[in-house]
């Protein structure tokens, strides 16, 4: 059942118009395309019942977005993906699902998906993914597995900001940890793959960051490699590690005298929140090491 949406805040499409777009909802439940209609104020919003007639549709009409219900699995809504693809390769499509696996995430991420829900999911997130799709131009999808299992995980993602939250969507659906170390490890990775993405590449779309994510038995490992030329730690003063246990907030004033935004807590942050952050030697990849409760090796 779709629910929970109508009560967060509006979109940041709301009040612009979008005209001659076109959404198609799939899934008996009316209030799923109420819902989107909401969100994408303008847009012509259409719903059909099943997978089936949702690709007889995109066979003889041109969709600028398919969501799928959830009343169908993750990997029936990937069948109905690889099927689009073929017809209609830049169609973004977001799967939602309440029965999904961790290997139906990565079938998704392989063939093009531009997100993926499982309840429970965050209303808001969801919301801004929608944004994310309704705005962004025909696209090449950004990220490319090179190889993956359920447990070892490899692939490229471009460095721009939308990859980077389509990205995390994905590794939010893939970290299957219990509360709170799954939270821990899903921000960690998001402060570094951030790092990696602004001041290793400085969001430039033509460049990608090298990602690994290893689900041992008793340790779940990240791994992030920017094409940046490296730092050491000795040359981040504008970042909260590097502030002296008297002085918590004298960062800031190295950042405001380069002209940069308010911040620069991310690496102290995943520090508290992860077992080890180890750095190579160039400084332009870093492995963030979380132990798992029970593996007897806590830091």
């Amino acid at each position: 059942m779709f629910s929970g949406i109508g009560t967060q805040p509006a979109s940041r499409l709301q009040g612009r118009t979008e005209p001659g777009k076109t959404a198609l909802v799939v899934g008996p439940d009316p209030r799923l395309a109420s819902e989107l209609a909401q969100i994408l104020p303008g847009w012509q919003v259409r719903r059909t019942a099943n997978n089936l007639s949702a690709l007889e549709l995109v066979k003889g009409q041109t969709f600028d977005l398919v969501v799928t219900g959830e009343d169908t699995s993750g990997s029936a809504d990937i069948q109905l993906l690889r099927k689009i693809r073929r017809i209609r390769p830049h169609l973004h499509l977001v799967i939602l699902t309440t029965e999904s696996t961790t290997s139906d995430v990565i079938d998704s991420m392989r063939e093009g998906a531009f997100s993926y829900f499982s309840r429970p999911f965050s209303a808001d997130a969801f919301r801004e993914m929608i944004r994310l799709a309704a705005e962004g131009p025909c696209w090449d999808d950004g990220i490319e597995i090179l190889s993956a299992t359920p447990e070892w995980i490899q692939l490229f993602a471009r460095c721009d900001r939308s990859t980077a939250d389509r990205l995390l969507q994905f590794f939010h659906e893939i970290i299957d940890l219990p509360q709170p170390e799954r939270e821990n490890v899903a921000v960690g990775f998001r402060e570094m793959l951030l790092n990696a993405i602004e001041h290793g590449a400085h969001f430039d779309p033509t460049q990608f960051v090298e990602i690994s994510y290893l689900r041992a038995r008793h340790a779940v490992i990240c791994r992030v490699k920017d094409p940046g030329e490296g730092f050491s730690m000795e040359e981040v003063k504008h970042a909260a590690v590097s502030n002296p246990p008297d002085d918590p907030l004298r960062h800031q004033a190295y950042r405001d005298a380069a002209g940069l935004r308010p911040g620069g807590f991310g690496l102290l942050m995943t520090r508290s929140l992860v077992d080890e952050l180890l750095y190579n030697e160039r400084g332009n990849e870093v492995l963030l090491i979380k132990y798992l409760k029970g593996a007897g090796t806590q830091a």
